[in-house]
């Protein structure tokens, strides 16, 4: 059994993937309890490991921290891909509002740190760590550590400051999930209803189609082709199908009209009105009940070949008089225009006679297996691109070091980016759901058990033994107090939308475990948009805070 005591108590690869596992298992484990309905969801991985690492199981340090990193990016790649199609419309309508609250909370957070420095509660450097910790963020700890350098703070600041962001970093998670909770109680929110009317945000610009029927009473229409109608283009209504003489034939747009015929409209309730005024009246019959050869059918759009194609240039629709009357993108369902372009995974909703309907659907694919079925190389292409751009610096007068998007940044903005280009030639961006889901809880449970695992090694002894316990005070001062301020201004002031503002809280803390909690307490996307709208912003705003501060107070302290 020497194989089995060498595994547990020499350091080795092998022993931290063990003590990986351990944590994420214990930690999701430990997350599913829930006390009232509120539990600590994936942030209990991060716990877990925080009990492993006190026990000084001496991992592999290189490991932890490549596990740490790559579980970040595939977290924050994912949800780019999967929050990416919702963003810019939330940004249009709500991203001005969120960002300026999310910018309250950044500042605040950092006047509080800097009246403990100023108050000499706390050194420099501890009261640098503290902010960073406090408001999960590392980015900023890595800047304010390259500020003590640069203003030349003793040699061992950057171990201070270390600790400093272990300590305060588990209530920084915590302290976001109990400001959401405290924000529900106080208001008294009702999350089905709050969830309900904040989806409905995520597209605006997106109205539900409904099908009517209408009589041609007006006389001017006799020979004009359906096409030609007026007022019907641009109104996203779509005439699918027409009866005459009690025979149901497909609508198609050379088709010339006669008093009499019924035509079957599909479109937004606003478009379908305008429709009846030109056309007539609508008519007491349904299109259903008629003979005829017309059938409808959904086809998914799983072939390159029509991928990013304007529907007005999908030839074989006109060849086999086929109609596309509603597409189904990501849960929605809408009437498309001829310009609409088609994406991976589009449904559409098409009508004809069988024949070409089968003709349409060897075109565009029409097949279940191929969108379950994941896109290696431009998933891990678009992951190169995410560090590639995190890792460009930012040059701001005034600051020694230049600030980049980092690990988290800039793979997330790099999905958005990638989701709403949907495919680049062969590459589909495109992840199925459920390996979208998979990827990305694997790749936060990774993440925190590795950030526990960490911290759990001098987590104990620092907070039992000095300042331990008084550094913890100030953190979860750092953390709630902004949170609390904004939180319940924001609710109570512009009454933003629980699920919302849960996504703004976690965003401004860039925290992707709050953001998990949020999702998960939810059960929407809605949060990820909302932290998606402010992340970039905060991201750089962090960092420059942390630098300044550090800039700042030397200079102060020192009588500079």
């Amino acid at each position: 059994m020497d194989w089995l005591s060498n595994l547990f108590l020499n350091e080795s690869v092998a022993r931290t993937v063990i003590l990986l596992a351990a944590a994420g298992a214990a930690g999701t484990a430990l997350g599913k309890i829930k006390v009232r309905g509120v539990g600590l969801g994936v942030a209990g991985v991060l716990f877990a490991g925080l009990v492993l690492g006190h026990f000084k199981l001496a991992p592999d340090h290189h490991v932890l921290e490549f596990v740490r990193e790559f579980g970040l990016i595939l977290f924050v790649y994912t949800l780019g891909l999967q929050i990416g199609p919702g963003f810019f419309a939330s940004l249009r309508s709500r991203g001005w509002v969120l960002n300026a609250f999310a910018a309250a909370i950044v500042l605040s957070g950092t006047a509080v740190a800097a009246a403990l420095i100023l108050s000499g509660r706390v050194p420099l450097p501890v009261g640098a760590g503290l902010l960073s910790g406090a408001t999960t963020n590392t980015p900023s700890l890595a800047a304010a550590g390259e500020a003590l350098r640069q203003v030349g703070a003793e040699a061992d600041a950057s171990a201070i400051q270390g600790l400093a962001y272990a300590v305060a970093y588990p209530f920084g998670i915590l302290g976001i999930i109990l400001t959401m909770v405290t924000v529900r109680a106080v208001f008294r929110v009702d999350v089905g209803a709050e969830v309900s009317a904040a989806e409905k945000k995520l597209r605006p610009d997106v109205v539900p189609p409904t099908g009517k029927n209408f009589e041609v009473r007006n006389a001017n229409l006799v020979g004009r082709r359906i096409s030609a109608i007026p007022g019907l283009t641009g109104s996203g209504v779509v005439v699918s199908r027409f009866s005459r003489g009690g025979v149901v034939a497909v609508a198609r747009p050379d088709t010339e009209l006669a008093l009499g015929d019924v035509l079957h409209a599909v479109g937004p309730a606003e478009g379908l009105d305008s429709l009846r005024v030109v056309v007539g009246a609508e008519a007491g019959v349904d299109l259903k009940s008629l003979p005829g050869n017309v059938s409808n059918r959904r086809l998914l759009v799983s072939q390159g070949g029509v991928l990013g194609k304007p529907l007005g240039e999908l030839s074989v629709l006109a060849q086999h008089g086929v109609v596309v009357t509603r597409v189904t993108r990501q849960g929605l369902e809408f009437t498309p225009s001829a310009g609409f372009r088609i994406q991976f995974g589009d449904i559409l909703m098409v009508v004809g006679e069988a024949p070409g309907i089968d003709a349409v659907a060897r075109v565009v694919g029409d097949s279940a297996k191929a969108l379950e079925h994941p896109h290696p190389i431009p998933f891990f292409i678009g992951i190169a691109l995410g560090v590639v751009v995190g890792s460009i610096p930012l040059l701001v007068p005034g600051l020694p070091a230049a600030v980049k998007l980092g690990l988290a940044g800039g793979p997330l903005v790099v999905a958005i980016l990638l989701s709403r280009l949907a495919n680049t030639g062969p590459l589909v961006w495109h992840l199925p759901p459920s390996a979208n889901l998979a990827l990305r809880e694997i790749g936060i449970t990774l993440f925190l058990a590795a950030v526990g695992i960490k911290s759990g090694e001098k987590f104990v002894s620092i907070l039992l033994e000095g300042d331990g316990l008084a550094w913890l005070g100030y953190g979860a001062l750092v953390t709630a107090l902004p949170l609390l301020l904004v939180g319940l201004v924001a609710r109570a002031w512009k009454k933003l939308n629980y699920a919302e503002l849960c996504g703004l809280l976690a965003g401004s803390m860039t925290d992707p475990p709050a953001l998990a909690f949020a999702q998960q307490t939810t059960q929407s996307d809605a949060p990820a948009v909302a932290y998606a709208a402010v992340y970039p912003f905060v991201m750089l705003l962090r960092v420059f805070s942390a630098q300044l501060l550090v800039f700042i107070l030397w200079r102060t302290l020192s009588g500079g």
